[in-house]
Order: structure tokens, then sequence, then C-alpha cells
């Protein structure tokens, strides 16, 4: 019984240390955070120098240019990196070099026709010279053009070749019987008449004349296309083909 005693005592004093350690840490507790809000009520806020000049610091990430006024760059060895003076004396002005193909060339200004004539597609054309061909019983002849006779026979060098039938040739080569699109009269005359006509969207004088199988008459427009067949030796210009 004295052992059982003992024991309950021991017990007893346990429980009541721990209930005083526990009021001892709920005093420290109350006492920390009244320590708080009297410095949160007590203390000034602190500020950085840039807020009490009344500069704004800028959001990190965004470039900031400097607006204060520079120096002008200061000058070095100008002798060395400043070019050299250019004499105009020297200068000389050439004439540009023509286009390597017919691609380079203006397309040409439309020839002023009169008001009746329109537009007339005529299907299956064939070529019976260099610059002239026959379709749905009419004759026609590309204007602006001089045609190349089949009978011509043209000379390269030491070469002689029949040029004009080899022009009315490339002609028919190129035409594969498409329909040409031609601007002609209403009337249903069947006399041979100068007009312009295309296949598709390619002017057919300027083809001609640029592959050398024509020249450009005087009064046309088609003089520097011919000029730059003759350069290129193309054509009735060159060797034989």
């Amino acid at each position: 019984m004295k052992r059982r005693g003992a024991l309950v005592g021991e017990v007893k004093s346990t429980g009541r240390l721990a209930t005083m350690l526990g009021g001892l840490g709920l005093v420290a507790g109350a006492l920390l955070i009244a320590g708080s809000r009297h410095r949160l009520t007590t203390e000034p806020p602190s500020y950085s120098p840039a807020q009490e000049t009344g500069e704004a610091r800028p959001a990190p990430g965004v470039a900031v240019h400097d607006m204060r006024p520079g120096q002008p760059a200061r000058r070095i060895a100008e002798d060395l990196i400043a070019p050299p003076p250019l004499d105009v004396a020297g200068i000389e002005r050439i004439e540009p070099r023509p286009p390597l193909g017919e691609l380079g060339l203006a397309s040409p200004p439309k020839t002023p026709m009169p008001q009746d004539w329109r537009e007339t597609l005529l299907y299956r054309p064939v070529a019976t010279s260099s610059a002239v061909f026959e379709a749905m019983g009419r004759k026609v002849i590309i204007s602006g053009t001089v045609d190349i006779d089949p009978d011509r026979i043209c000379a390269f060098g030491d070469a002689v070749w029949p040029c004009g039938q080899r022009a009315r040739a490339a002609f028919n080569a190129w035409l594969r019987g498409r329909a040409l699109k031609c601007v002609l009269p209403p009337d249903g005359d069947r006399f041979a008449i100068a007009a312009p006509c295309a296949l598709g969207n390619q002017d057919v004088g300027a083809w001609l004349v640029a592959n050398g199988w024509a020249m450009a008459s005087a009064s046309g427009i088609y003089g520097k296309a011919e000029s730059v067949a003759r350069g290129a030796e193309m054509g009735i210009f060159g060797p034989p083909q």
C-alpha cells in the first residue's frame, strides 16, 4: 500500500509540473504578441532612398533610356577612318547593259486601234512566214514587225543557212495550233491586215523579235528587242539552227 501511495503522489506532482509549464508558455506567447503589436504601431515605415528623392524605380526586365543630355562623340583618327576624297571628273556614265532575256524587257505600250476594232480569237493558226499566219480564213501580219521571207538565206561566219525557213518553222513550233487573240476590224473582208496579237499573256511580236525570228519595223515598238537579239546572236542573227 505504501508503494501504491508513492506512485499516486508522483503522478500528481508530474501533472502539476506540466500545468505550470503550460501556463508559462501561454504567458510567453501573449507577451510576444503584445510586443509585436507595439512595434507595428510605434515604429515609422521605412522608405528606400529612391522613394525619398521622388525617383521611380523601374520594373525589372524593362529597358530604361538615359534622358540626360550627353556629350558629343570624340573624333578619333579622322584621316585614317574618313573615306578618301572622290574625284568627280573621273566618273564616266555608261549605257546600261541590255537585259539577259525577253523577260527583262518592258511591256510594250498598246497600239491605238480604231474604235470599232475588237479582240477576236483565231483558232488553229498556221504560220506562212516568220511574222504572218492564216487562221479561220484570215491572213494576219503581226504589226510592228518585219517579216523574214521563207526563201531568205543568212550567213554567219563561213556558214550559210536557210534562215527564212527556219524562222517560219520556229513560229509554227511556238504556236502549236493554239488560238491567238488579235485586234481586228468587225467586217468580214479577207484581205491581209496588220494587227497586234497575243498568245495567252505573251505579245506575239515581242516574242518573234526578241528571239530573232523577225525584225522590228522602223515605226514599231520592238526596236530594243531587236537590239537584244542582235547582241545575243539569236535567231537569224546567229549561227545555223
